[in-house]
């Protein structure tokens, strides 16, 4: 433990895991309005290899966790997530854990012989510590994503499938066509470019319960979608299509599908996030789905290196 002023950094294994429930929650709630984050969203966000030697919180007086960062090293990207609470001591903890986040980049960088990119990801709209921080460090906003709240409760319409399209389960023999689907895709967020790593977490969510679907078109892989139930809560994970198959309305039909997976395992609500880069394809999730709700998240990128 290492004191900062009034604050301590802390591995996030000495602090109680419903500690970044409630972090996580009261920054959602205090921009929003409307706190999403469950005990299993964070029980994803700290199972990924190597996650004690890349993650940090801040407490302050009385224990309380203020501010929480991690970073996963991908291919020549480190993607890192950042999250800090306002209030007196908003931007002394995200300015701390900040710095401990690029102090490890750098270490990964000797260590490797490369050069990394850093992006920190999930910044919701309306932030008014985090965005200021990064911004201070070289960082600029890039691509955003809309996450949409989903009332289960009202039945979708069934997933329109293009011609010769079928749906199925995906499973560990599927991995390998997913893996290749992912790092095709368009999609803007966060890839994982090791296959082995990618077989890991896949294999973490098969433990956990998961919907797997894989969308096929005259017998081509051409777009999957992976979601988790808990309790009444559903998300929507991963949902990748193939470039050559966009624009079919295959990310809708495996939407569609998952969403309707998680209604029958007793989810009442379901958050999904989706690139913003196609308006088409929201205004087709809003006719489609009973939608209670969105918010924008933005992804920033290091441009000093």
């Amino acid at each position: 433990m290492a004191p900062h002023g009034r604050l301590a950094v802390r591995r996030p294994a000495d602090v109680p895991l419903d500690s970044l429930v409630r972090l996580v929650r009261s920054y959602e709630e205090n921009i929003t309005g409307v706190a999403t984050c469950t005990r299993e969203d964070i029980l994803l966000e700290t199972g990924h290899p190597g996650y004690e030697q890349n993650s940090w919180c801040l407490t302050g007086p009385g224990d309380e966790v203020l501010a929480w960062a991690a970073l996963s090293p991908s291919g020549s990207t480190v993607d890192a997530a950042l999250t800090a609470l306002p209030g007196p001591h908003g931007q002394s903890a995200a300015r701390r854990l900040l710095c401990l986040v690029l102090d490890r980049v750098d270490e990964l960088e000797a260590e490797h012989g490369r050069p990394y990119a850093v992006t920190v990801g999930g910044v919701l709209r309306g932030d008014t510590v985090v965005p200021s921080v990064l911004e201070e460090a070289g960082f600029v906003p890039g691509a955003t994503s809309g996450q949409y709240d989903i009332d289960l409760r009202v039945p979708a319409l069934p997933p329109l499938l293009p011609d010769d399209g079928t749906i199925r389960r995906a499973g560990a023999d599927d991995d390998e066509a997913m893996h290749a689907l992912h790092l095709r895709s368009l999609s803007k967020g966060p890839k994982t470019q090791d296959a082995a790593a990618f077989r890991a977490s896949r294999n973490r969510l098969r433990d956990r319960g998961e919907v797997a679907l894989l969308l096929e078109v005259a017998g081509r892989p051409a777009g999957y979608v992976l979601a988790q139930a808990s309790g009444t809560e559903g998300r929507v994970l991963d949902l990748r299509v193939a470039p050559a198959f966009r624009g079919l309305g295959i990310g809708l039909a495996l939407l569609t599908a998952a969403l309707a997976d998680l209604r029958e395992l007793g989810a009442g609500r379901a958050l999904v996030t989706l690139d913003t880069g196609d308006p088409n394809e929201h205004e087709a999730l809003a006719r489609v789905l009973a939608v209670q709700g969105a918010r924008v998240l933005t992804r920033f990128d290091r441009v000093d290196g």
